[in-house]
């Protein structure tokens, strides 16, 4: 299993609920998390089916929502101690739905395995209610905030064929390439035009 790369269009794809949560998906979820684990630079906190190739709806994700980690990065800057604190654990969400957005929103300073190098300025909801089927099949409905949310809505959007390079572009963002670390060991970044 390998992370699918942009411009490829199989990032493109809208995808179609999952009828029926089988072995072969579990084996998936498996597979998925434990490829997301190996990803260190960016540090991997979800990928959604899209990701691996394949059109129905789910993704896994780090959504501990207990953390002191809760606002995310906004800036280059805080993107190294950006999950310092945060969980380690991931959930498996199948046919995920978005109900309900806040008002309120926050710019995340946001990247993503399937456009590596690149980062930009995305304005996601602070808060949002969310349906979804966990791995045994049972149905929540959940309030999320802060990273968690913001997680949600990314892997979301994979599922709906856009990526977060289209959100920049539409919000009229910033993008950033990185280009290294300084002499403290800090993440450097260098403003870019896409």
């Amino acid at each position: 299993m390998d992370v699918v790369k942009a411009p490829d269009q199989k990032l493109r794809v809208k995808t179609r609920p999952v009828k029926k949560i089988a072995p072969a998906l579990l084996q998936t979820l498996k597979d998925m998390i434990k490829l997301t684990k190996t990803f260190k630079d960016p540090e991997g906190v979800g990928l959604a089916s899209t990701q691996v190739g394949l059109n129905e709806s789910f993704f896994v994700a780090r959504l501990d929502s207990s953390s002191s980690a809760r606002r995310g990065p906004s800036k280059p800057s805080q993107r190294s101690n950006r999950w310092k604190n945060y969980g380690q654990e991931f959930m498996a969400i199948i046919n995920p739905q978005i109900l309900f957005y806040s008002k309120a929103t926050r710019i995340y300073f946001e990247g993503c395995l399937s456009v590596p190098t690149v980062w930009g300025e995305v304005k996601r909801h602070s808060s949002i209610k969310v349906s979804y089927q966990d791995s045994a099949g049972q149905n929540f409905i959940k309030t999320l905030k802060g990273i968690p949310a913001w997680i949600f809505q990314h892997e979301v959007d994979h599922l709906n064929g856009i990526l977060f390079t289209q959100r920049v572009l539409e919000q009229k963002g910033k993008f950033y390439k990185f280009t290294g670390k300084d002499k403290t060991g800090t993440d450097t970044f260098e403003e870019i035009a896409l």
